[in-house]
């Protein structure tokens, strides 16, 4: 689809006209998740960070000493685990992450789970679980991100959103937050992990990562945050629920 349209409406079943379902995805570090929270906010819509899910499937892999591309052994633990996605709320501004109870907001964003996350989640089994509890999100007004959300979790979101940036941006933008998470890593090592990221994301036979036939590509290299959420905003101007501003 051509930059800038969008065919807001036109594939969303009768019964659920009315909802803001907005879909994010795209490559790690093209700043899906800022954009969530911003939309989150401007248009009072619950956003869910999908990716925080199998990232906290991967960390307890990782503590039961379970090796990531064992799809059996992972998928054991996918169904006996409970994960839940707390809202932001007080001075929070990220979505919490709790396994049983258990709050692994902090531990999921580590250099471990960067590592072995794509491979936990390019399982079909363990994919098809997750899809599962993620489509059940979708009866209400949500923001999604993650990798499928337009092609494969929210196919009938009334905006679909491509978002991504050049490799060189992403890198840098993923080595300033583990920086700002306390994490030291090197530009070669974050380049090598992105790398390899990008390259079973968009290569496993499940889901692959891809723009949906009419998602709205956008090319965030070079634009602030705020730049980024205006022009998604001002792709739902017709919506009577979004406030759009300058």
């Amino acid at each position: 689809m051509e930059k800038g349209k969008t065919n807001i409406m036109s594939n969303t079943p009768p019964s659920e006209k009315g909802l803001i379902r907005i879909g994010i995805d795209g490559p790690a570090g093209a700043g899906k998740t800022t954009l969530a929270r911003r939309l989150s906010n401007r248009l009072g819509v619950r956003y869910v960070d999908t990716g925080a899910m199998y990232r906290a499937l991967t960390l307890v892999a990782l503590e039961a000493g379970i090796d990531p591309s064992n799809e059996d052994e992972v998928y054991s633990i996918a169904e006996k685990i409970e994960i839940d996605l707390e809202p932001p709320k007080g001075d929070r501004d990220e979505q919490a992450v709790f396994v049983d109870g258990r709050d692994v907001t902090a531990g999921i964003r580590s250099p471990s789970v960067n590592k072995w996350v794509s491979v936990v989640a390019k399982h079909p089994r363990v994919r098809g679980l997750m899809v599962e509890a993620q489509q059940s999100m979708s009866g209400e007004s949500v923001i999604m991100e993650g990798r499928d959300i337009c092609t494969r979790v929210m196919p009938y979101a009334e905006l679909k959103i491509f978002l991504t940036a050049d490799f060189d941006e992403r890198a840098r933008r993923r080595r300033r937050e583990l920086l700002e998470r306390g994490y030291s890593p090197s530009v070669q090592e974050v380049e090598a992990e992105m790398a390899a990221r990008d390259t079973i994301d968009s290569g496993r036979e499940t889901d692959p990562l891809r723009p949906a036939e009419d998602s709205v590509i956008l090319d965030s290299t070079g634009m602030t945050p705020d730049e980024v959420t205006r022009a998604v905003l001002r792709l739902c101007e017709d919506w009577s629920d979004c406030s759009i501003g300058s």
